[in-house]
């Protein structure tokens, strides 16, 4: 087998018959259970930018020889358009991945994923120190290996390669943790997902120590084992590039009688689905989108002079926030809440505003109640849901009618306004007749 067919092979390299199918049009090509006899079809491939590897088991090949490239090897390696290679649903022993890895530094490929993948053994990393790897993106997902800890070594011997990286995602794998002298080697990372682990508040601090991460600017927690608000604060206020930060659907508990200043530097701050039943401060002062969705807040106050996007739905809300201390607030999601009114007269104040999404709430269908919402979907700022899920719950007669059919004219809904005049107009009459 030569190297370039072992490269793309990778860790396709498998026992059950199989075949490759390169679909053209998006220049993605899949292959399935291949082995030695197969391997021919994975020609079809070399056009491909994404390769997709499935299926199989390789401790057969522990042993395969893989010996330096000679320079018309490596010419033809460099001249593959592939840039993002995936390995799914495979026994990986990490001896042949260590050895496998270093001929990535031949080509052009950009970002490697693993998904449902098994590591077992442990590779002799120290043959990559000093390596240079053009892999940017490194993506696992429900992968199983050895814990991190401990292995602190290994990823120094990798460290010539991980100094460069700039994306990792270690996602749905059961992390617990991870130590701190790993994320001092992730210099240049800007992003970070470690989102369905089991990552506690105390291994969080003991991660984000002093020097981890210094560029690190997106990380997402979303739906691990954090409890404590004030907790997490603590655990990022050292990384000073942080930016977007996700803690989505975990339980977290807010100790009111301490407090934490989040890193300035953050604009996009999610805490949807976290339990929380109030809007804890001090937020982010530039702070552009905030959401607080599916918790169990019954008021919001918030004052945020930069703020563009306020997601709000699935509250307890009974009314809507007041955003005249948000004059750049260009999105306001209030769907599922309690809300029986919208502040129409703040939301015409405010010329940004454009998106208004606030269905699925009881809606008292008076002449303001529902001239408002009239309103807001003439000027097209009401969007999906807009007008079948926008029903009045008041007063009795309108009760299950959609808020569109209720009629606002001025005869209706404000009479003083057609009978006073009318009353004036007779009165002048009566004294010219006179």
């Amino acid at each position: 087998m030569n190297v370039a067919a072992l490269l793309l092979l990778g860790l396709g390299l498998l026992e059950a018959e199989g075949r490759c199918f390169f679909n053209r049009t998006q220049e993605h090509c899949v292959c399935y259970n291949l082995s030695q006899e197969s391997v021919s079809s994975i020609i079809q491939c070399l056009p491909a930018s994404v390769v997709e590897f499935l299926g199989g088991e390789l401790e057969r090949y522990i042993a395969f020889p893989i010996s330096n490239l000679d320079p018309s090897a490596i010419e033809m390696l460099g001249s593959l358009v592939i840039r993002k290679i995936i390995f799914g649903d495979l026994l990986v022993p990490e001896i042949l991945l260590a050895r496998v890895l270093r001929l990535f530094s031949y080509t052009q490929v950009q970002e490697l994923v693993f998904e449902r993948c098994i590591f077992e053994g442990r590779g002799n990393w120290d043959e990559m120190a000093l390596q240079d790897l053009p892999i940017l993106s490194l993506h696992f997902h429900n992968v199983t290996s050895a814990p991190l800890t401990g292995r602190e070594q290994d990823f120094s011997s990798l460290s010539s390669w991980l100094e460069t990286l700039q994306e990792l995602a270690v996602t749905g794998s059961h992390v617990t943790n991870l130590p701190c002298g790993i994320g001092r080697v992730f210099r240049a990372l800007r992003s970070l997902d470690m989102a369905q682990n089991s990552v506690g508040d105390e291994s969080l601090m003991l991660a984000f120590c002093k020097g981890a991460f210094p560029q690190l600017q997106v990380l997402s927690l979303q739906r691990n084992n954090l409890t404590s608000y004030h907790s997490v604060c603590e655990s990022v206020q050292l990384l000073p590039e942080l930016q977007h930060l996700d803690l989505s659907q975990n339980k977290l508990m807010a100790d009111l009688s301490s407090s934490c200043q989040w890193p300035a530097s953050l604009r996009i701050f999610n805490l949807s689905n976290t339990g929380l039943d109030k809007v804890l401060t001090p937020l982010p002062p530039s702070l552009e989108v905030l959401d607080m969705g599916c918790n169990h807040l019954h008021t919001v106050d918030i004052s945020l002079s930069s703020l563009k996007k306020l997601f709000l739905s699935r509250n307890m809300l009974q009314a809507s926030p007041s955003i005249r201390n948000c004059p750049m607030l260009e999105t306001l999601h209030l769907d599922n809440n309690l809300i029986t009114e919208l502040p129409w007269d703040e939301v015409k104040l405010l010329g940004h505003l454009w998106d208004v999404a606030a269905a699925g709430n009881p809606y008292n269908c008076s002449c303001s109640g529902a001239g408002g919402l009239q309103a807001l979907a003439g000027m097209g700022h009401l969007g999906q849901g807009w007008p079948q899920d926008y029903l009045c719950h008041s007063p009795p007669h309108y009760q299950g009618r959609l808020v569109k059919d209720v009629p606002v004219s001025v005869l209706q809904c404000n009479s003083a306004a057609v009978i006073a005049p009318v009353c004036v107009a007779l009165a002048l009459l009566g004294v010219a007749g006179a």
